[in-house]
């Protein structure tokens, strides 16, 4: 026989709970109607879970590719994209849980809820959510159906279903039975005859716009070089020619004190000859590579945003087109800083064309070199990740070697893409002009290496110095030569069209976005028409 006892859900007499996927969080929203709030732990959970909460300001912090919303507790004034904005609901705290204003929140992420009045249930469905619809079968006035805790005639009711009453089928039919859930918010087992499918209920997402990295180079590959900037400025009038290059970017800004203000060293006739070369000028930010600098400037909101105003202002005072973001000796601990950095960089940047690219290293366990970088959330929130595939061995390094073999190279990349699902096309293979002739000297039968880092044509001038000829290194994939001087040895693994002619055909082996050389001073004309075969 079946059972005919009813019983109430778990959660009935819960305040506000909240329901998503059919299920029942564990959470409980706060209000009602236009009043409605949500905690925030659920929103992380089910929503996104790069919303970031800052305890010392009380403040909320939620991005997308085009909009940052900045919200902090009892306070209507908030920012859109650093723009006042008048909030009709202040964030609250209520025992130590920060709840959020629905209707923003929906706007913002275009998610769906519906309240149902009468048992506090809140339902949930995230932006793209489908989920298919079913009407109670029967004639209005008729019989109920029974909405069961299990997928068994033996198990108590829940709820009595009118006749037409529409409901949510979260889960298809199993042994004749539907998991289902009711506006008040009650889920349970109904059997599949007492169901007629009624459509489907699909939360709309909103097209992404396209970046302008979508826009202007999609299809196309990045040719770019660094132009290091010391004290001098750079005079292109001196410059060789660089055929194929399409994207200059000069280390010109740098973050120099803890409140994150930026000292620029930028100037308006490099860029005029850059884009009168066809070139695009994304303007290189970097940290100073001062670990505990970086820790103090990326701590907060509002000197992240300091640091962000001013790079847009420069972006504009000397027609940018884009920023490429170089932080490097970071603490571990600061690597969620850096990357929340980028989430708000991203959609001011974006909302005025500019590319947004940042220099990643290969990964590694080296704690102040690699580990602070997240490269799949970097990869979600960034044009281009420019992988810095040099520097294998160091200029320290206690083993003469490679500053780039291509099977390490190969390694580095192949990672990212595997391990942080970061898009091929989303990734630029920055490769060395320059290479280090190592030195190897014997003290009581210990070999010492010491190192310089020298430019293609200083190689190729000792080679004609010393009348050497390089081998090819095949384990290496470069040409490589040695020599003994002054009773030590000297050892060479060349960069020269053969290496970087190698590196081009493994960036377009995986598809990747293009290429990035250190620097453009390294380099020679032998190695631009190498590099250009990467935009044919």
């Amino acid at each position: 026989m079946p059972n005919r006892e009813h019983v109430d859900p778990d959660w009935k007499g819960l305040e506000k709970p909240v329901f998503a996927g059919g299920e029942l969080t564990g959470y409980s929203a706060s209000g009602t109607g236009d009043s409605l709030l949500l905690p925030l732990p659920l929103l992380q959970e089910y929503v996104d879970p790069a919303i970031r909460y800052e305890e010392e300001s009380k403040s909320v912090i939620l991005s997308t590719d085009s909009s940052l919303l900045y919200m902090q507790e009892d306070s209507t004034s908030a920012s859109l994209n650093n723009e006042p904005l008048q909030l009709r609901l202040a964030p609250e705290e209520k025992d130590g849980v920060t709840y959020l204003p629905a209707d923003t929140l929906e706007d913002l992420y275009g998610f769906d809820i519906e309240e149902d009045t009468g048992t506090g249930a809140v339902l949930l469905m995230t932006a793209g959510e489908t989920v298919p619809l079913g009407k109670v079968k029967g004639k209005e006035g008729g019989r109920t159906k029974a909405l069961r805790t299990e997928a068994s005639v033996h198990a108590p009711i829940v709820a009595d279903m009118q006749p037409g009453a529409i409901v949510k089928i979260w889960k298809s039919d199993t042994d004749g039975w539907l998991y289902v859930q009711v506006s008040s918010g009650y889920t349970g087992y109904v059997k599949t005859d007492d169901i007629i499918p009624d459509g489907t209920k699909t939360v709309v997402q909103q097209p992404a716009v396209p970046t302008r990295a979508e826009r202007s180079w999609k299809g196309k590959a990045v040719n770019m070089y660094w132009e290091a900037v010391y004290e001098r400025k750079p005079d292109p009038s001196k410059f060789a020619e660089l055929p194929g290059v399409n994207v200059a970017s000069p280390t010109w800004f740098r973050i120099v004190d803890v409140e994150g203000n930026v000292r620029s060293q930028a100037d308006s006739a490099y860029v005029e000859w850059a884009h009168g070369q066809g070139m695009e000028v994304w303007g290189l930010l970097s940290n100073s590579f001062e670990a505990d600098l970086t820790t103090e400037a990326l701590s907060t909101y509002d000197r992240r945003m300091n640091t962000i105003v001013q790079m847009l202002k420069y972006a504009d005072l000397y027609n940018l087109d884009g920023i490429n973001i170089d932080f490097e000796n970071v603490y571990t601990k600061d690597g969620p800083n850096v990357t929340q950095f980028m989430r708000e960089l991203k959609p001011m940047a974006q909302s005025r064309n500019l590319i947004v690219s940042i220099d990643v290293t290969p990964k590694s366990n080296s704690e102040m070199w690699s580990k602070f970088l997240d490269r799949r959330a970097l990869g979600a929130v960034s044009d281009f990740l420019i992988v810095m595939a040099y520097d294998e061995h160091w200029a320290a390094s206690p083993v003469a070697g490679s500053v780039a073999s291509l099977p390490w190279v190969n390694s580095s990349i192949s990672r990212i893409i595997e391990e942080d699902d970061v898009p091929a096309e989303k990734l630029i293979l920055g490769v060395p002009l320059y290479t280090r002739i190592w030195t190897e000297t014997t003290e009581k039968g210990e070999t010492k290496v010491s190192s310089k880092a020298v430019s293609m044509n200083a190689v190729k001038e000792i080679l004609a110095e010393k009348k050497l000829t390089p081998v090819f290194d095949k384990a290496a994939g470069q040409n490589y030569v040695e020599y003994k001087e002054e009773d030590v040895l000297r050892k060479i693994w060349i960069e020269d069209k053969v290496s970087l002619a190698a590196r081009v055909e493994l960036a377009q082996s995986f598809g990747l976005g293009g290429i990035a050389a250190w620097n453009r001073s390294f380099g020679n004309t032998e190695a631009w028409e190498a590099l250009q075969a990467i935009i044919k």
